[in-house]
């Protein structure tokens, strides 16, 4: 999917590719993330008021941390890898500690923590209902005589 020339993997249902669909859209917008970093700390946007060494040692780390952790996100949950989610995670956590835990250094983003709070849930319904269709299947197979 979002390949061209290529197919889904056999078995593979509407429930894998929407969720592999919804993988790659927190992806790109990773991605996108990442780069409104790196524009602000290399000058790019604000005007130049945002550049690294004109902010504060803490917004130098939260930026600079946040620069590389969203890019590399976005690359894990491309290609679907075990670590991509967990990157993600601790991105996504990193940034609502920063506006709803520290709102006096970072200023408050109701709506950045509200959204990554619904792509986690949705994340994770997802996940919950990729599990539960693989026990079912699972279960389906295992037979008295198979023992």
């Amino acid at each position: 999917m979002l390949e061209l020339g290529t197919a889904p993997d056999p078995g593979e249902g509407s429930l894998e590719t929407a969720f592999r669909f919804f993988v790659r859209l927190v992806a790109l917008s990773c991605l996108v993330a990442g780069l409104q970093y790196w524009a602000r700390l290399i000058g790019f946007s604000d005007g130049g008021l945002s550049r690294f060494d004109l902010i504060p040692s803490y917004w130098q780390f939260a930026s600079a941390s946040l620069a590389v952790l969203l890019p590399v996100a976005a690359v894990g949950l491309w290609m679907q890898v075990s670590w991509g989610p967990v990157v993600w995670v601790v991105s996504a956590g990193a940034e609502i500690l920063m506006h709803a835990g520290l709102p006096q250094f970072f200023g408050e983003r109701p709506l950045l923590v509200i959204a990554h709070g619904v792509v986690f849930a949705v994340y994770l319904g997802f996940r919950i209902m990729m599990f539960v269709k693989w026990r079912q299947e699972n279960l389906r197979q295992v037979t008295s005589d198979s023992l």
